[in-house]
């Protein structure tokens, strides 16, 4: 059996204050909260979905967000950059953009491609790259209008504790395709238009540290049910240790941790996330499981409080 993903489903992080979490995200970066619900393991803190318009695969980034967490360090085996894509033309957008919200930031190339860099308020590493590839996102917030929002993701820069290891299980495992060698990093696509590039550092940074400002997993998209249990076993088969299939309500998930120690993920297509309430409310009001459903009133008390609300 050889299996090839579509590329990312969604990437999943830990961040500080969830207002200060929305308001980049959604105030800053334009994108829809197209989800608030919460933790599933731990209901005591929210997890929040941002996304395009439709909150569709290859656009999802989702926060576990604790006010006050401890600081994380970024480093080998985690994700360290995530990269987001933008249409053609709108880079000076968002270099002033940057500059509006006073977000200091670096102009970089690789591979041939300018970066802005740039961080979160809790330190996360992000970067807007322009790329002709993935449909436009048609949603639009404050000065974010469609004709420049962030389409997605453009893909992601993964730090391993054993480089090799990691580049021959996206390789040949996860079925990307090597596509480019320069410097410092080994480039890998998948067959997707979006969330499709993964850039692999070949150099050690030194461990990472779970915390404030750091990815959790990264997830990788599976067509539908009965594809995710081909890909546990063919995981399994390849010699990995997988979990069973977890229901998270909007996919169901299986997890792994390659051999450079970075969590993976893979993630349903489907459901997606207007099946529990309508594509125009979706991201309106908090949603929970069914098993915490009887709960609301305590986890509601729980929770911080905080709106979305434009910053222009």
């Amino acid at each position: 059996m050889n299996k090839k993903t579509m590329g990312i489903h969604h990437i999943t992080a830990i961040v500080g204050h969830p207002q200060e979490n929305v308001d980049f995200y959604a105030g800053v970066l334009g994108l829809r909260l197209v989800k608030q619900t919460v933790n599933f393991d731990d209901p005591g803190t929210y997890h929040l979905y941002f996304g395009n318009e439709g909150g569709k695969p290859g656009t999802i980034i989702t926060f576990f967000p604790w006010a006050g967490a401890r600081q994380g360090i970024i480093g080998d085996g985690q994700v360290g950059v995530t990269s987001y894509v933008v249409p053609t033309g709108a880079m000076d957008f968002w270099e002033k953009r940057l500059e509006k919200f006073n977000i200091p930031f670096t102009k970089m190339e690789r591979f041939g491609e300018q970066y802005l860099e740039f961080d979160d308020p809790h330190g996360l590493h992000l970067e807007i790259v322009e790329r002709e590839e993935g449909e436009v996102n048609s949603w639009s917030f404050g000065e974010v209008t469609s004709e420049v929002a962030i389409k997605g993701f453009g893909g992601a820069t993964l730090l391993s504790a054993q480089p090799d290891k990691t580049a021959e299980l996206l390789e040949s495992v996860m079925g990307l395709e090597l596509i480019a060698k320069e410097g410092d990093f080994t480039r890998f696509r998948s067959t997707a238009e979006i969330g499709n590039i993964i850039d692999l550092k070949l150099t050690s940074i030194g461990r990472g540290q779970m915390g404030a400002g750091t990815v959790h997993h990264i997830a990788w998209r599976a067509a539908d049910d009965r594809d995710q249990l081909e890909w546990r076993k063919y995981i399994a088969e390849n010699g990995y240790g997988v979990t069973p299939v977890q229901d998270r309500n909007y996919f169901n998930a299986i997890y792994f941790r390659e051999h450079g120690e970075i969590l993976f993920e893979i993630a349903t297509d489907p459901p997606g996330f207007a099946h529990d309430e309508s594509h125009e409310t979706m991201g309106g009001k908090l949603m929970l499981p069914s098993k915490y459903e009887p709960h609301r009133g305590k986890i509601e008390q729980t929770l911080l409080p905080f709106e979305v609300r434009e910053l222009d």
